[in-house]
């Protein structure tokens, strides 16, 4: 048991450790290390993650981390999982922080970050074109995708609210589905 908990944290480190751009941009590292690597969930599992670790506290990468590791390992796996992630950038932001200040104003830094987020927004849009595939799969997931995307660029209510809105179509549309095949 010791090798596989070394092995989620050292997993979780390496995801950590290649993210810049916060928790949107480790979706597509996690999506390879945890479904095509290891294959310690599939791609409907980690969109699952994803959501659900969107609307509940905390960073959107770390409550997967702690999803997967949970599922590997139990609550230990948990645990360490979700130290693996946050380890890499808890010693980078440590070794920073006293120097950041410093550097911030310097034009090559500011044109790394800037170079950077461009990455961090394509990174992202892999994601989701990857989600897409697997989510988007006939004219009723389409019709929901199409209302939660309008909704959520005319309004300013939380994710929370989609996500919610989201499981409850689901739930309706299944239960029709099921209700129309009873019929037949």
């Amino acid at each position: 048991m010791a090798k596989r908990l070394w092995e989620l944290f050292f997993t979780f480190a390496k995801v950590g450790v290649m993210t810049f751009g916060g928790g949107y941009a480790m979706l597509p590292i996690l999506q390879r290390e945890v479904v095509e690597n290891k294959g310690w969930a599939t791609e409907e599992e980690l969109a699952d993650w994803f959501a659900i670790g969107q609307c509940t506290p905390g960073v959107i990468a770390v409550n997967t981390a702690t999803f997967a590791g949970r599922k590997v390992l139990g609550n230990v796996g948990g645990v360490v999982a979700t130290l693996g992630v946050v380890f890499p950038s808890l010693i980078i932001i440590s070794l920073l922080a006293g120097v950041i200040t410093t550097f911030a104003e310097v034009a090559w830094v500011k044109n790394a970050f800037a170079g950077i987020r461009v990455c961090v927004c394509v990174l992202i849009f892999n994601a989701v074109v990857k989600l897409w595939k697997k989510s988007v799969v006939d004219k009723k997931t389409l019709a929901l995708y199409a209302v939660i995307l309008l909704a959520s660029l005319l309004t300013d209510l939380s994710p929370v609210i989609f996500v919610l809105f989201a499981a409850v179509s689901g739930i309706v549309l299944q239960a029709a589905l099921r209700k129309g095949g009873e019929a037949e």
